[in-house]
């Protein structure tokens, strides 16, 4: 069975958004708080704490969503993040029509 991707954005300790996208969302935050395989840009920016979260289905769709959420302005994925239905990928809802993922 294939394992399930998932599009995160971490909010670093200087208040910046880093996006990413893993299988195991928990592990790969606390590789960005605490060792060298954590992404670059965060390890200067630690603590990081999970804003939010969403399955990608494929790590393709997962890839094509972490580019178009980082197309987003700062206003727009702040208001993702706050507004984000977390039921929207098993049911029809307005996320994809406010944000196109």
């Amino acid at each position: 069975m294939e394992k399930t991707w998932w599009v995160y954005v971490v909010e670093c300790s200087d208040g910046s958004l880093y996006t990413g996208i893993s299988t195991d969302v928990t592990t790969r935050v606390r590789h960005h708080n605490t060792s060298t395989r954590g992404a670059k840009y965060t390890r200067s920016r630690r603590p990081v704490k999970l804003a939010t979260q969403f399955p990608a289905g494929s790590r393709s769709e997962a890839l094509k969503q972490e580019i178009a959420f980082k197309k987003l302005s700062r206003k727009k994925k702040l208001e993702f993040i706050k507004d984000y239905c977390g039921t929207c990928r098993c049911m029809p809802c307005d996320c994809q029509e406010v944000f196109g993922f």
